[in-house]
């Protein structure tokens, strides 16, 4: 299975142009998952399908932006329940904001997944809300599952870096409020010499708009969850997305990130 995740930036800058360079790489790569940050939704326009095409069962945040900004998820399979989560976990998040949220879908593949579009508070100080926020999300996606044994890939701009707290809590490296869970980090697990930027100064879009003394952070992620001895899924391969203009046109302000992940064959005691 291919699973995406991309912070689309909304229509922000040359959008016309931002737009073919999207749907040419949307479509070439093909994602059975996508989870999409900054998408806009409004009565006339869906971001996510225009980009992607048909083919798509699309779940969006059900509270956007004034102009629609919100968060989204994508399936090339059918969707057999979703939940949203909704994070104003301490005055200084703007419920005006799309971010503080959490969208979680179960995918009717061959072997049942719950994929996670985990979206915490954006702004720099705001890491104590952040981790309440991974909290929350990790707390919800153990009551969707209950006892039920299913793969779990959590997708998103997480808006911090590999060290700090929430993003050590979903890798199983701290507690939080009294809570641990662990998830393998994909690109980690794939480049563990590669600090992998996927917020960087490379990207003039960066320094370009709102953060011109940015020096460049990881802060989007796919992480697969762990049961047992290690994750249940097998990685295949994963790779940056829209990490290079194409004929001068910078897709978004983040870089993506897509992985091929497969189910482990069975051990030889239960073949």
């Amino acid at each position: 299975m291919r699973i995406a995740t991309l912070n689309l930036w909304a229509r922000h800058g040359s959008w016309p142009e931002r737009r073919d360079v999207l749907i040419a790489g949307l479509r070439a790569l093909s994602p059975d998952l996508v989870a999409f940050q900054e998408s806009v939704v409004t009565d006339d326009y869906d971001q996510a399908i225009d980009l992607l095409g048909p083919g798509y069962h699309v779940v969006h945040q059900s509270d956007g932006e004034a102009d629609g900004t919100r968060a989204s998820i994508a399936s090339r399979l059918p969707l057999a329940a979703t939940r949203q989560l909704r994070q104003v976990v301490t005055p200084r998040v703007n419920p005006a904001e799309f971010s503080g949220w959490a969208g979680l879908a179960e995918v009717l593949a061959p072997e049942p997944l719950l994929f996670v579009n985990h979206k915490p508070s954006h702004r720099l100080g705001h890491e104590r809300e952040r981790e309440l926020q991974a909290v929350r999300t990790a707390e919800l996606i153990e009551e969707v599952l209950g006892d039920r044994r299913m793969h779990v890939v959590v997708a998103g701009d997480f808006d911090a870096p590999p060290e700090s707290a929430s993003v050590r809590f979903w890798s199983g490296l701290q507690s939080l409020e009294g809570v641990s869970v662990a998830y393998r980090d994909v690109w980690q697990w794939a480049h563990p010499d590669d600090p992998g930027h996927t917020f960087t100064p490379v990207n003039p879009l960066v320094r370009g708009g709102n953060w011109p003394l940015e020096t460049g952070r990881r802060i989007d992620y796919l992480f697969v969850r762990c049961h047992g001895n290690g994750p249940t899924l097998r990685l295949v391969n994963c790779r940056q997305i829209f990490d290079r203009p194409v004929h001068g046109v910078w897709a978004s302000d983040h870089f993506g990130l897509v992985a091929d992940l497969e189910p482990l064959p069975p051990s030889p005691s239960t073949a």
